[in-house]
């Protein structure tokens, strides 16, 4: 969502920020001198490099992601295929940082009304998809883990399709406003790619700043935390029950791996709204150095994107063995298997998991009846 970072234009700045993230700039002075000038530059060196080693290795990052869930056979599970969407958005904002990082080295935007749409729109849908995928993953984990029988009609990599594609429109929508109004405007004679809001200027971006932050953070993370809080009520109700050790250890697992990825993602994006909400809501006197840590925030915030695979890799079995069978590490067997056979095998497992199950409460219902 760095588009909502724009402040409506303010021509009388003297250093041309990238737009997609100078919101927090609005209360800026327009007269600088040339200490903040010099520190000024050199900030934007180091951003702008930052930016180019966080797009090569977001990119070979999430395209190694990309590749093994529509590789393996076995990677083509629900979870996995959230993932999958997840990476893809983590592409398309990859994509977008070299635009970024060249307005940033170069202080205005040499590429055109046309690709700044494009960047964006991108970079706006990229942030909006992602936490829509991680707040459907975080109820994929409620269902699994709270509702494992009765959820199996719905916890399907066809019916996982078919919301990915509902997540892909809803994120399109409410980027509405960011197709229509991005643009470009003339600041000290260089143009510079921004939001271009109607008048007056100030309602609608502060109206669009609040309801980003309602629908793209605060509103998933509200859900995420309630999946999550109720997953622990029902691990720790359970706790004296038999179970079937193998499923459940599975579950434990891909939970464990999902809520880390969400607590990473609210940490990388947390300090950026919070600076991002303070700009509409009180005064900031900006100086060089607190626009230069909102830079780094905002960096954080891109970084999330190459953090991804790299926690895939170090918290799923699956993932490590795909990755090291495709980059030649390690050769791991079994992950050609075709699908039928792999969902055979699911569908097995599940139908034992139910029986054992069954069986399981009745066990413990009995030892309740005798213990009354």
């Amino acid at each position: 969502m760095e588009a909502c970072k724009s402040l409506p234009s303010t021509p009388n700045l003297s250093h041309p920020e990238f737009p997609l993230y100078n919101s927090f700039l609005g209360n800026e002075s327009g007269v600088r001198n040339d200490t903040h000038n010099a520190f000024d530059k050199a900030s934007s060196v180091v951003i702008t490099f930052v930016y180019f080693v966080v797009c090569a290795v977001g990119l070979c990052g999430n395209a190694l992601v990309i590749y093994v869930i529509l590789r393996y056979a076995k990677m083509k599970t629900v979870t996995n295929i959230y993932i999958l969407n997840l990476a893809i958005a983590d592409v398309l904002c990859m994509l977008s940082l070299p635009f970024i990082a060249i307005q940033l080295a170069l202080l205005y935007w040499p590429f055109g009304a046309v690709i700044c749409r494009i960047v964006m729109t991108a970079d706006t849908l990229n942030q909006f998809t992602s936490i829509f995928c991680l707040t459907v993953m975080s109820i994929d984990r409620y269902l699994a883990v709270v509702h494992p029988i009765k959820s199996t009609k719905w916890r399907k990599p066809s019916v996982a399709k078919i919301i990915s594609l509902a997540m892909w429109g809803v994120s399109l929508l409410i980027n509405v406003p960011v197709m229509i109004y991005s643009g470009m405007i003339l600041g000290n004679e260089q143009p510079t790619c921004t939001m271009v809001w109607p008048e007056p200027q100030e309602v609608f971006y502060k109206a669009f700043i609040f309801c980003t932050f309602l629908l793209g953070f605060f509103l998933p993370l509200t859900v995420i935390c309630l999946c999550y809080l109720l997953i622990i009520i029902k691990v720790k109700s359970s706790v004296m029950r038999v179970c079937s050790t193998k499923r459940k250890r599975s579950e434990r697992k891909v939970t464990r791996m999902v809520s880390i990825v969400v607590v990473v993602f609210v940490l990388c994006w947390l300090p950026f709204y919070v600076f991002n909400v303070t700009s509409v809501t009180g005064t900031v006197s900006t100086t060089p150095v607190l626009k230069s840590i909102f830079d780094f925030v905002v960096v954080l915030g891109y970084a999330n994107s190459c953090a991804n695979p790299i926690l895939y890799a170090f918290l799923s079995d699956n993932f490590k063995k795909s990755f090291q069978n495709v980059l030649c590490l390690k050769k791991v067997s079994g992950l050609d298997e075709i699908e039928r056979s792999d969902s055979r095998q699911d569908r097995t497992r599940m139908v034992n998991d139910v029986i054992t199950e069954m069986h399981n409460t009745a066990l413990l219902n009995g030892d309740l009846q005798t213990s009354i």
